[in-house]
């Protein structure tokens, strides 16, 4: 007899022994629509034996990585603050082993925990971002701390122009404002990827992936579904250029899989995060 442990598929290599250490952060306690997003990890594990670990679109296999999960972090939904220390505490645990972190969300805020701990090992971290949402509000109704800000507080750590956005289509008319004087932004798609990726040669950078990027048509599952979104295939296709970077973190948010009850959005997530995981990582 051995437990029931379920991990994402094909990531059950020994921690020792694995390059990326994939970990979750179940938390949407900011969420400013409809909530459900710290369903998202768990929905993705449980699946993600839905798919096969080949991808044909990669000629790779999940079977041939060293690839670790973690797990869901237990956080607490009274704090964001106690929340991303708790993040930011596993990253760094996971930086300090050589290894590279990649979340699973959980709301977009997640990722200032990750970023807290990233440039403390990476002070000139570059992030490249895709979502629907500039996330570059100072505040949302008088808190700094939501998912409609964290890229405005990951700013505040990484200074300007380190922040390249893609496929924005959302935002207050204050945050595109910022974003002209501050990052980095390419409204509606991927267009200039290839280039920003180019410029970043072997400077190290985390990417986050918000699923709400996808059109809602594709990916209903999501607490802010805006239309006009990007196509799976454009997705996999963005993901496979920025992977060309030095990329040493990288996460994955924003999917509320009981919002789309078909499953379809939970799929969708699957897929991604396998193209992600063999995208990031070398045959063992």
């Amino acid at each position: 007899m051995k437990p029931n442990i379920e991990t994402f598929i094909g990531c059950d290599a020994p921690y020792e022994e694995a390059d990326l250490v994939l970990f979750g952060a179940p938390f949407d306690s900011t969420t400013s629509f409809r909530p459900g997003a710290r369903f998202g990890s768990a929905a993705m594990r449980h699946e993600s034996f839905g798919i096969e670990t080949y991808s044909p679109y990669q000629d790779a296999d999940l079977e041939d990585r060293a690839l670790f999960d973690a797990g869901d972090l237990e956080l607490p939904f009274g704090s964001s603050e106690q929340a991303l220390q708790d993040i930011e505490e596993m990253t760094t645990q996971i930086l300090n082993d050589d290894k590279i972190p990649l979340m699973l969300g959980g709301e977009h805020l997640v990722t200032l925990g990750a970023i807290r701990a990233m440039v403390k090992k990476y002070p000139n971290l570059q992030i490249i971002h895709f979502d629907a949402h500039c996330d570059l509000r100072d505040d949302y109704l008088g808190t700094k701390l939501s998912h409609a800000c964290v890229l405005r507080r990951c700013y505040e750590l990484t200074g300007d122009q380190r922040i390249h956005q893609f496929a924005i289509r959302s935002g207050e008319r204050s945050e595109f404002t910022f974003a002209k004087k501050h990052t980095k932004m390419h409204t509606f798609g991927f267009a200039g990827l290839r280039e920003t990726v180019t410029a970043l040669k072997d400077t190290p950078v985390y990417l986050t992936i918000d699923l709400d990027c996808l059109d809602p048509s594709i990916f209903p599952g999501t607490g802010t579904p805006e239309a006009g979104g990007v196509t799976f295939n454009a997705l996999l296709k963005a993901i496979k250029i920025a992977s060309q970077a030095h990329l040493v973190g990288a996460d994955v948010v924003e999917l509320a899989p009981l919002l789309d009850a078909s499953g379809t959005s939970t799929a969708v997530a699957c897929k991604t995060l396998r193209e992600l995981l063999l995208s990031m990582t070398k045959e063992k």
